[in-house]
């Protein structure tokens, strides 16, 4: 089984990750933690944990790790520190350790933050840190949903290289859609939105059905 390092674990997106990563034959998770009182929760899971801070030095916590999935947030507070400079880190701590993927969840709207009257700080951040993964030597897929709700799954998406349509998905969903890409082979070095759609997660991502849905 891959190793896989869950950044932003305990948020609400992080959470639906890891449970899906607990169940997977391929992967097993390794929660990234920044206080040692959070390990409860992962241990009562038999989840492993790495403890780390993404405003500070993290490159012990890639190490050994197979792939990584970026899920963590500033929540709209610190926003350069954590969503721009926190996953620059995590991208030089992955390659250097020679992580074989790195799946980054970002946001619709990041190719174009100064569009945005009240987000335009937070999407110039998460641009920031979309174009230092692409001038990385990672393998990577940039995954950019909508509005995140906490409505319960549908297993269905609308997925576009770019969507002309603005809406909103679950994190459930978003979450799915970021364990599926963790496959070799699958969206390798790919950027697309995703919203609440008609397209069955699975058959989205691997028949590429873009703009269907």
């Amino acid at each position: 089984m891959e190793k896989v390092l869950v950044a932003g674990a305990t948020g609400a997106t992080g959470k639906h990750i890891v449970d899906l990563l607990k169940e997977s034959p391929y992967f097993e998770p390794f929660a990234m933690i920044r206080k040692e009182d959070q390990k409860v929760s992962f241990e009562a899971q038999n989840v492993n944990w790495v403890l780390g801070d993404v405003s500070e030095d993290i490159k012990h916590t890639c190490k050994g790790m197979d792939k990584v999935i970026f899920a963590a947030g500033s929540g709209g507070k610190n926003v350069v520190e954590i969503d721009q400079e926190g996953a620059k880190k995590l991208i030089d701590a992955s390659q250097f350790n020679k992580v074989k993927k790195f799946i980054m969840l970002s946001s619709m709207g990041t190719d174009q933050p100064k569009q945005s009257d009240d987000l335009q700080e937070y999407l110039e951040a998460k641009q920031n840190a979309d174009r230092h993964l692409k001038n990385s030597d990672l393998n990577y897929v940039i995954v950019r949903p909508g509005a995140l709700t906490n409505e319960n799954p549908t297993n269905h998406i609308k997925l576009a290289h770019k969507l002309n349509s603005q809406g909103s998905i679950s994190r459930a969903d978003v979450a799915q859609t970021l364990v599926r890409v963790l496959k070799d082979g699958i969206a390798d070095k790919e950027t697309f939105e995703i919203l609440k759609g008609g397209i069955l997660i699975s058959k989205a991502i691997d028949n590429n059905s873009v703009g269907i849905g």
